[in-house]
């Protein structure tokens, strides 16, 4: 079922309320001023039933200027509206406002309403239509179906429900409700016995009775005590709806107009937005570069200054892209509409389309940067995933993080994900409960840097395996989780750009010279340790006669790589086919559950306390015997 929200627009005194006291029988002026005054200060909210049964929220906004941004916190999550016009005035400046504001948060839909025809004659009439007509062409009103009525005496109403019934039934797309619930807040207020309640459009997703929910961007989490949608109360809200919400955990005094609701950890608070940012063509303003500016997006309201990134100012019906500095905190997501209206006097002069949520600080005139922007205005969905990976492959990016960004859910990161991994785009490591990202791109530049090293090194240390993936870790990568950087290395593994030598890498055009001087050093090793048997000798006390100890120690690690010699614990060196021999006997010894003591294996090899001490730590640490007291058992 489609979950459809309608709001009111137009001049003060048009007739919108009484437009939908006559669609609905309620009357929207909630506050005794308002009702005093005969204007709409704030927010009204009622639903009506359309003929086919369904039932429409409905949004009555104010229409005074001093109030647009009570206004602009209205639009959101309209689906449609019904732009009020009175029949003996025109369209009037505050109509025309309306109409750039609707235009600049990216309302499509929308019924010309011809309010007040009883008061005109047939003549006058025809004139004012005329003219509504001209007035709109080129905006995103013109060829808009327009219906005669009378609020006052009831005429031309069930003409304007069939076409509000017939566009709901054909022209209305149905909101996404299987994404990120996301419901801005635009009016918070407490009830003797319940305690908080908030109200606003749900824009996206689902919310159920008992809920979790983070309040952003202030960071507190909160409970759904419970759900009302048009004053009933129910299991669940959806996307397109206009809600109610019960909130436990959090105060009265802590909520406010331009918070908004949505899963723990599924926003990232923002204070500078990437935008294009554009100029009405009807604006007596030109924008200059760090322009103080009034932001309005969703319910939110802050001041800001707007850096100008590929120009040095705007004129009216001039767009570019620009970066936005907010002096509060903010919770947005992606392609979420904002108007800006000057500091002083307080004018509506542009607004546009939020590009990058999360942004790092850019500089005025950076290709590089201009061109993401670019990348981010045009592409798809697994585009902009796919340029977020990108852009935060430094460190890699979790799935949760990702959605947490970019205000998708972890299940539509996975998705997509999982087709920019087919495609070769990023590289993926899977985990537990969450998955890293990083993009082909950064893989192979990093490769590329670590080759450079290794070939450098290895030409300096030939006889060396490498260098540590520990060094390599950090030099390079340690921003990185040390799992997902053992996944990053073994992909590269996998590509043929490097080599891994046990915890050694090594270029994949290196290999070590088995020349003379490695065979002189190498043989004379095996020699010495063979000669002692098993009185293994310490690594640092290794005597390489008249060989030059660098070039030796670098054999000798070479040996251990290639596992022809062991180092074990204490730091001592016994060679593999010893130890291989040593560790058969052993287990030989302990069949059967039998059991081995430190002197036994003393006696055994014929050697010293000194010595069989750190070869029994050495079979714990592998795990071929275990200690039982004081002896040794079968691990």
């Amino acid at each position: 079922m489609k979950h459809i929200i309608i709001g009111t627009a137009g001049h003060i005194d048009h007739g919108k309320t009484t437009l939908i006291r006559a669609l609905t029988g309620r009357n929207t002026d909630r506050l005794k001023e308002e009702q005093q005054r005969g204007i709409t200060i704030d927010l009204g909210f009622t639903y009506f039933d359309l003929p086919n049964g369904s039932r429409v929220g409905i949004i009555d906004v104010p229409g005074h200027e001093k109030f647009i941004n009570n206004m602009t916190a209205g639009v959101i999550g309209m689906d449609m509206v019904l732009l009020v016009i009175a029949a003996d005035e025109g369209i009037m400046p505050q109509t025309r406002e309306h109409i750039d504001i609707l235009g600049l948060l990216g309302v499509e839909k929308s019924i010309l309403v011809l309010n007040k025809c009883d008061l005109v004659d047939t003549d006058w009439k025809d004139m004012v239509k005329e003219d509504i007509r001209e007035e709109l062409k080129g905006s995103f009103l013109e060829g808009a179906p327009l219906v005669e009525v009378s609020a006052a005496t009831g005429a031309g109403i069930d003409q304007l429900v069939d076409t509000i019934q017939e566009m709901t039934e054909h022209e209305i797309q149905e909101k996404d409700i299987h994404t990120i619930p996301r419901l801005p807040i635009d009016r918070v207020f407490s009830m003797s016995g319940f305690g908080t309640i908030v109200t606003g459009t749900l824009v996206s997703g689902q919310i159920h009775k008992d809920d979790t929910l983070e309040l952003f961007p202030d960071g507190k989490t909160c409970k759904v005590r419970c759900v009302q949608v048009h004053g009933d109360d129910e299991s669940c809200c959806f996307a397109g709806q206009r809600t109610a919400l019960n909130l436990n955990g959090v105060r009265k005094n802590e909520v406010r107009r331009g918070c908004v609701l949505a899963p723990p950890g599924s926003m990232e608070p923002t204070t500078m937005v990437d935008v294009r940012l554009s100029v009405l063509p009807d604006s007596k303003r030109i924008l200059e570069n760090r322009s103080r500016l009034h932001f309005y997006t969703g319910t939110a309201e802050v001041l800001c200054r707007a850096v100008l990134l590929d120009a040095d100012e705007l004129k009216p019906g001039e767009s570019c892209y620009a970066q936005l500095h907010l002096e509060d905190t903010v919770a947005v997501r992606k392609d979420d509409r904002f108007i800006v209206r000057f500091y002083s006097p307080m004018e509506t002069i542009g607004g546009g389309v939020i590009l990058e949520t999360n942004p790092g600080k850019k500089k005025r005139r950076d290709e590089e940067a201009l061109d993401e922007l670019k990348a981010k205005e045009s592409g798809s969905g697994s585009d902009i995933i796919e340029l977020l990976i990108k852009e935060h492959s430094k460190s890699a990016v979790t799935a949760a993080e990702a959605a947490k960004l970019s205000a998708m859910s972890v299940d539509e990161i996975r998705e997509i994900t999982k087709e920019l991994a087919e495609e070769g785009r990023i590289g993926v490591f899977p985990m537990k409960k969450d998955e890293y990202y990083w993009h082909k791109d950064f893989e192979y530049e990093m490769s590329e840097k670590i080759r450079t090293k290794l070939r450098e090194y290895h030409e300096k240390h030939p006889y060396r395996p490498g260098i540590s993936k520990s060094e390599i870790y950090s030099t390079f990568l340690s921003q990185w989780k040390n799992t997902a950087y053992d996944a990053l290395i073994d992909s590269m593994v996998s590509d043929g750009k490097l080599v891994r030598r046990g915890e050694y890498i090594q270029d994949s055009d290196f290999s070590i010279p088995h020349d003379e001087v490695y065979g002189k050093i190498s043989a004379d090793i095996m020699k010495k340790l063979a000669a002692a048997g098993y009185d293994f000798l310490r690594f640092d006390e290794f005597d390489y006669g008249s060989s030059d100890r660098g070039t030796a120690e670098d054999v000798m690690m070479l040996l251990i790589a290639e596992e022809k010699v062991n180092r074990i614990t204490g730091d001592f060196l016994v060679s593999h086919e010893m130890l291989e021999d040593m560790i058969t006997r052993v287990r030989e010894k302990l069949a059967d559950g039998a059991s081995i003591t430190l002197g036994e294996v003393r006696d055994m090899f014929g050697t010293s306390r000194k010595i069989a001490l750190p070869f029994l730590e050495y079979l714990d640490e592998c795990r071929i015997t275990k200690r039982r007291g004081d002896e040794r058992i079968l691990y």
